[in-house]
């Protein structure tokens, strides 16, 4: 499913241009920016199978690098400290990647 059909694609882009500079994103701005905290669990969960690339499940570190890229191909790709901090977040079983429950708690959190 493609984002602009769950998020207005006016705040992807406004979301993608304040994030454009390396090491300026945040994930708790970028969700709110985008659209994404205001989304039923349910429609966050199915961003989150968008950007779960492989369908595993999980978004793993290397799908998480460019998850920007998800909500359009105009997105650029996360530096590793973003990537790490991003996971380090997100991440609160320690298993080295993010679940759809874990994903879903951080948007709304």
């Amino acid at each position: 499913m493609a984002m602009k059909n769950l998020l207005k694609e006016d705040d992807i882009k406004k979301a993608l241009d304040q994030f454009k500079a390396a090491d300026s994103f945040d994930h708790k701005k970028f969700f709110d920016v985008v659209g994404l905290k205001a989304l039923s669990a349910e429609n966050v969960k199915l961003v989150f199978q968008a950007l779960d690339v492989d369908a595993s499940g999980f978004i793993e570190e290397e799908e998480l690098k460019f998850v920007l890229k998800g909500f359009s191909a105009d997105g650029r790709d996360l530096t590793d400290m973003e990537t790490k901090a991003f996971l380090a977040a997100a991440d609160k079983d320690g298993d080295g990647k993010i679940g759809i429950d874990e994903f879903e708690a951080l948007v709304h959190e």
